[in-house]
C-alpha cells in the first residue's frame, strides 16, 4: 500500500512542478490541474493512513505523514489565495514544495 501511495504522490508532484512553475512566474495554472494535484495528494494521504491503520508501521511513516499533512495545509492556503484572486508569495510555494518533498523522501526511504 505504501508503494501505491508513493506512486500517487509522485504523479501529484509532477502536477505540483507545473503549478509551481506557473505561480513563480506570476501566473495561475489551469484550475483543473490545481484540483487534480490536490485530489491526488489527498488520495496519497488516505493511502498512508491505511498503512498506519494496518498496524506496526515504522516511525518514519508517521513522520512522513505529518510532513505531508503540513504540506497539504500549506496547499490549501495556496489554493485559498487563488479564490481571493491573489498570487501567493513565492516563499509559501517553496515551503509547500519543501514539506511535500521531505515527506515523500521520508516515505520513499522505507521502500528503498
Amino acid at each position: 500500500m505504501l508503494k501505491f501511495a508513493l506512486i500517487v504522490f509522485a504523479i501529484a508532484a509532477v502536477g505540483g512542478l507545473i503549478l509551481a512553475a506557473h505561480m513563480l512566474r506570476g501566473k495561475y495554472a489551469p484550475l483543473v490541474l490545481s484540483l487534480l494535484h490536490g485530489l491526488l495528494g489527498a488520495t496519497g494521504l488516505v493511502l498512508v493512513v491505511v498503512v498506519l491503520a494496518q498496524g506496526s508501521a515504522p516511525t518514519r511513516v508517521w513522520v512522513g505523514l505529518l510532513l505531508l499533512v503540513a504540506a497539504a495545509v500549506r496547499g490549501i492556503l495556496l489554493a485559498s489565495s487563488r479564490l481571493r484572486k491573489q498570487m501567493p508569495r513565492k516563499a509559501a510555494v517553496l515551503l509547500h514544495a519543501g514539506l511535500a518533498v521531505t515527506g515523500f523522501l521520508t516515505l520513499l526511504s522505507l521502500v528503498l
